[in-house]
């Protein structure tokens, strides 16, 4: 029995009595650091009663006086300059990996091996032959892994899921997706960061923003079967961050692109870092034979909704749902109807359903994103920046 088995099974049955503890192991300290560090100190008393309670055992990064004053901060017992050091540690049951793109492949493959289930930030890798190789490790190693698609985990978007699985849209024609941030635009003076090294990230906009809504589209539509796309760089020469010379960007800012899905519908998807006033702005609408529905992140509770000839004419039209009842996902953990929630709880959300994965052996997805959705994802990112180069129709194959 490997130690991810066992574990699984000793988990299980204390799940029946005394709740189970799960060390967790975090690789970075920065954006995602501190939004999952959140979320296990929040879930054990918010999520009640939890599924199991996390143990902050052990935070790495590189920076040894940044990840010394992390640990501190939220919580952790210790800290490691060496994520390989961490992983080795008997205590850590959970790898939470959170680092730069290019941090994603070897940490998450040791863990596998050693047995840790695992948490990764998206996009799951710079390219789909190297998610490919996560994947294979975990299916190898037959631990829990999840991708963080965090957005599954928004109480909308599990209604809008809930609704298509239910039929309530009958068959879906459309789905159009934005995804739109302004924060490398000129006037905010961006360096030349990780984020704009296709060798640390892999791609621009595409990875960072669109990996959201392609997992999206696969989660609410499904599969696709073919993509046409444009990617655009505006900015190429950054200053370097030590303010010695430029430095070449090499990813797109934005892309858009038209895609054709297995099931029939047709799609577009874009996403830019260059949307001047758009902050967050992960929108997408889906048409079907009998409704529509609408969302916007930045007005997360709310969906809007029309349905098909049940309204008189003079009042058709789309309407504002308030996704806030106590019998929508996951509210009867919250507040009551109309004290809202924020962006930071789909994080505890989706730790939530990865605990109890772990600890019932329960299956990841089909509502959490597993390696395996991750590596459809990265995929599709590889078909639109081959589409992309080539000018030309590029077809989608898992």
């Amino acid at each position: 029995m490997s130690e991810a088995a066992g574990f699984t099974k000793m988990a299980a049955g204390a799940a029946e009595g005394a709740t189970p503890e799960i060390g967790v192991g975090m690789l970075g300290y920065a954006f995602m650091g501190k939004a999952h560090s959140n979320a296990f100190k929040t879930l054990p008393y918010m999520i009640y009663p939890p599924p199991a309670i996390p143990r902050l055992v052990a935070i790495a990064g590189r920076n040894e006086a940044a990840t010394a004053a992390a640990a501190t901060r939220f919580g952790y017992e210790k800290y490691y300059t060496d994520w390989r050091a961490m992983l080795e540690d008997p205590a850590v049951q959970l790898f939470d990996n959170g680092g730069p793109n290019d941090t994603h492949a070897e940490p998450s493959i040791l863990a596998a091996q050693l047995g840790k289930h695992i948490l990764c930030e998206k996009p799951l890798a710079r390219t789909a032959a190297e998610s490919k190789t996560m994947l294979d490790a975990v299916n190898k190693a037959g631990v829990k892994h999840m991708v963080a698609f965090n957005y599954r985990f928004v109480p909308a978007v599990r209604q809008i899921r809930n609704l298509i699985d239910s039929g309530a849209l009958g068959q879906i024609y459309h789905f159009r997706a934005v995804y739109l941030q302004e924060w490398i635009m000129p006037h905010y003076g961006t360096p030349m960061i990780w984020r704009l090294d296709k060798k640390q990230a892999g791609s621009g906009a595409l990875g960072d923003l669109g990996a959201h809504i392609i997992d999206l589209a696969h989660y609410l539509v499904g599969g696709m079967k073919s993509v046409a796309a444009f990617t655009k760089t505006f900015i190429e020469d950054r200053p370097l961050g030590d303010g010695k010379g430029m430095g070449k960007v090499d990813v797109d800012d934005a892309f858009v692109a038209a895609v054709e899905f297995e099931n029939g519908a047709v799609g577009t998807l874009e996403s830019t870092r260059f949307a001047g006033g758009r902050k967050n702005f992960n929108c997408f609408e889906i048409n079907g034979e009998k409704g529509s529905v609408r969302f916007n992140l930045e007005r997360m509770n709310e969906l809007e909704v029309f349905w098909v000839g049940e309204q008189p004419k003079e009042t058709q039209g789309f309407h504002n749902v308030l996704i806030s009842e106590g019998y929508h996902p996951w509210w009867e953990y919250w507040w009551p109807h109309g004290h809202m929630i924020g962006w930071e709880h789909t994080f505890i959300h989706e730790i939530a359903h990865l605990f109890d994965c772990i600890v019932n052996d329960r299956p990841v997805g089909p509502h959490g994103a597993t390696f395996e959705d991750g590596y459809r994802a990265a995929v599709v990112c590889d078909a639109i920046l081959e589409s992309a180069a080539s000018r030309r129709v590029a077809d989608i194959k898992y």
